[in-house]
């Protein structure tokens, strides 16, 4: 049988959501909670992978077992995890569904902090300086559509084009909060995506880069990539 879950996690406790012989992941501790309690090699397969430091409150995986399983079980099984991991839902699904091929949009976000505040450290971006709000929200409708972000891309891909539907750019009193809802989201993407904002934000660069680095996937034109703290998955929608 095989099973889809939701799970949250705090990116600060892990190298990453991908497997590694050497560090945490979330990935590797989630195989081996599950395969020691249902006494079962489990496998993973999750929607994609995040970064080391990157958080995730409804991240997307399946995996396959001999048994059916239910609440008790996870309940159980989130113990295990000790806060670090969480499963938040279960759902039993076909044989054929796919965690990464059946994804028909996710939705990340990422938070800022106008300040210093040791308790926010790991989880929001702190800045000290001014950023133009007004600015950020207009630039950000640039990146609606479909595009070649091969320019907000680090690493190589065959193919870089994706679509967003949407980009919300929202301040509430010190905290800033960028919001990106699309298809997929490729490497280190969405830190690209807001750094260029912030960029623009603070008047380093204005708006129409943003749109001749998606005219023009040869524009040799570096601007800023947000760091990893800070970046939450927030969600991850399904065709069943």
């Amino acid at each position: 049988m095989r099973y889809l879950i939701k799970l949250s996690y705090d990116g600060t406790k892990f190298k990453g959501f991908q497997r590694q012989k050497e560090y945490k992941s979330v990935q590797g501790t989630l195989e081996k909670v599950l395969s020691d309690y249902f006494n079962e090699k489990i496998i993973i397969k999750g929607s994609g992978r995040t970064d080391a430091k990157v958080h995730a409150l409804n991240q997307g995986a399946h995996f396959e077992i001999a048994k059916r399983i239910n609440k008790k079980d996870i309940k159980n099984i989130n113990k295990l995890l000790n806060k670090e991991i969480n499963i938040n839902n279960y759902k039993l699904v076909k044989d054929d569904f796919h965690a990464r091929y059946n994804v028909i949009k996710k939705t990340y976000k990422y938070k800022v902090y106008c300040g210093k505040d040791k308790r926010k450290e790991g989880y929001y971006y702190q800045i000290n300086y001014k950023l133009d709000i007004k600015k950020m929200q207009e630039a950000a409708q640039i990146y609606l559509g479909t595009h070649d972000f091969h320019n907000f891309v680090s690493g190589y891909r065959d193919n870089y084009i994706t679509t967003i539907f949407k980009a919300k750019v929202k301040k509430k009193k010190d905290t800033i909060e960028f919001t990106f809802t699309g298809i997929g989201f490729y490497r280190y993407m969405v830190r690209h995506l807001v750094g260029a904002l912030i960029d623009i934000g603070r008047n380093k660069v204005e708006k129409n880069v943003i749109r001749e680095m998606l005219n023009n996937p040869k524009v040799n034109k570096e601007l800023s990539v947000a760091p990893p703290e800070g970046l939450y998955l927030i969600d991850i929608k399904y065709k069943f």
